[in-house]
């Protein structure tokens, strides 16, 4: 589903070149839920930015359902976002004048799609992440793990190829970060989504099927899940500890 090849990306300062980036490749099924780790520094924010095209990279293909991405730009590259592309930030990104079911369907809305049929679709994402007491609540009235949960319900609006989440568990507790992470596992099972999550937490990466380590603007390595989640937190808090990182070592079920 999900293919990057090769990717690097530089920044400048100060008339000096720092590659944040060096040749990175790896893949990402259909219907995986997959997680990017590493310490600070290593480029997993770069990553998913540059994946999301929000910022340019020099040298590699991305490749989205067999499209390349790499080249597009303009309303080609927004469209592509909107319909191809869900987003889910560690700051929510909702906005604060619309509902929460209004800002459920506004990737529909900036679609055109018919509003029988998006605010049928969003009806059933709010059940489906328990959030249809709140609907007609605004951002502000809600709590952070309500509002990731929109994010989620949001992201999925236009059935999207991948949802890119950036840190989504990051600003909550660990009681909110629990019902974030099993919206996603609803999304991957009940709907067939594919979930690629960079996260410095080694709670919310355990729920994955694979995690990708950098270090260094590289592929360090890679961890799948084979037996029981609480195995396979120790084993990426291992691997976090081994490479000197940051991580949460909230083990809360």
């Amino acid at each position: 589903m999900l293919k990057v090849k090769q990717l690097s990306k530089s920044y400048r300062s100060g008339g000096r070149e720092y590659p944040v980036l060096k040749k990175v490749s790896l893949e990402v099924e259909k219907g995986e839920f997959v997680a990017v780790m590493g310490p600070s520094g290593s480029g997993k924010t770069t990553l998913l930015n540059c994946i999301s095209r929000f910022i340019p990279h020099e040298e590699g293909e991305i490749l989205l359902a067999g499209k390349d991405l790499s080249h597009l730009e303009g309303k080609e590259l927004a469209k592509t976002r909107n319909r191809r592309m869900g987003f889910v930030f560690q700051d929510f990104m909702l906005l604060d004048g619309l509902t929460v079911f209004e800002n459920i369907c506004l990737p529909q809305i900036i679609a055109r799609r018919p509003v029988v049929q998006m605010e049928e679709k969003a009806s059933n994402l709010c059940r489906l992440f328990g959030i249809e007491r709140i609907m007609e609540k605004y951002p502000a009235e809600i709590s952070g793990g309500e509002k990731q949960r929109t994010a989620v319900a949001r992201a999925l609006m236009n059935s999207p190829h991948v949802i890119l989440a950036d840190e989504p568990t990051g600003n909550l507790d660990s009681r909110s970060c629990r019902a974030v992470i099993e919206a996603f596992l609803r999304a991957k099972e009940e709907m067939g989504a594919t979930i690629f999550m960079v996260t410095h937490d080694s709670f919310a990466a355990s729920f994955c099927d694979r995690v990708i380590v950098l270090k260094d603007g590289r592929v360090y390595g890679e961890l799948m899940r084979k037996g029981g989640r609480r195995a396979f937190m120790d084993q990426l808090l291992d691997t976090v500890r081994t490479l000197g990182g940051d991580s949460d070592e909230d083990d809360d079920e």
